[in-house]
């Protein structure tokens, strides 16, 4: 019963009005994960593609389930730090609905940033996606890109992963 009880009580946080914007940007929230951004050069950089569900039709395009999103970026690297140069958010129609960084930041290694959007926030529709540009010093592991949908359809309730893709990988 407690965890039921628990279960409940994150749903109804996850749709609460006041999480229903990410408040604060990147650099605010997620400052603990974050480094200097390295006065060398980037010899490596690449990018990732998130595809991402904030809406999914249903019923034969008759009911439209709504989904939070929560991207998230993680740097893989123990001794590196990650560059992110951009993270995009996306529509259906491929128009960019949002940027979230102002500029460049760097994540210290293992560390993680998030991107969160709202079940109630459906501006990206049925094909929103992301894009993640990152850039590192040298040969670096791979970061770990990552999309998680949760919503819910009547007493139903969904949580699935999207994986990111790499999209390019440049080394100097």
């Amino acid at each position: 019963m407690g965890a039921f009880l628990a279960i409940l009580a994150a749903l109804s946080i996850l749709y609460s009005p006041v999480a229903g914007a990410q408040t604060g940007a990147i650099e605010q929230n997620f400052a603990a994960s974050l480094t200097a951004v390295p006065a060398e050069g980037l010899a490596v950089t690449g990018a990732f593609y998130v595809p991402v569900y904030s809406s999914v039709s249903m019923s034969q395009g008759k009911l439209r389930a709504d989904f939070s999103v929560t991207l998230s970026v993680h740097n893989a690297s123990e001794t590196r730090p990650l560059v992110l140069k951009r993270i995009a958010y996306f529509d259906t129609s491929g128009k960019m609905v949002e940027s979230y960084l102002k500029s460049p930041v760097a994540l210290k290694p293992f560390a993680t940033v998030e991107v969160f959007i709202a079940a109630n926030d459906v501006r990206g529709g049925t094909g929103a996606n992301f894009v993640v540009d990152w850039a590192a010093t040298g040969e670096i592991a791979e970061p770990t890109v990552e999309a998680l949908m949760v919503g819910g359809v009547g007493a139903g309730h969904y949580a699935f992963i999207s994986q990111g893709r790499p999209i390019k990988v440049i080394k100097n």
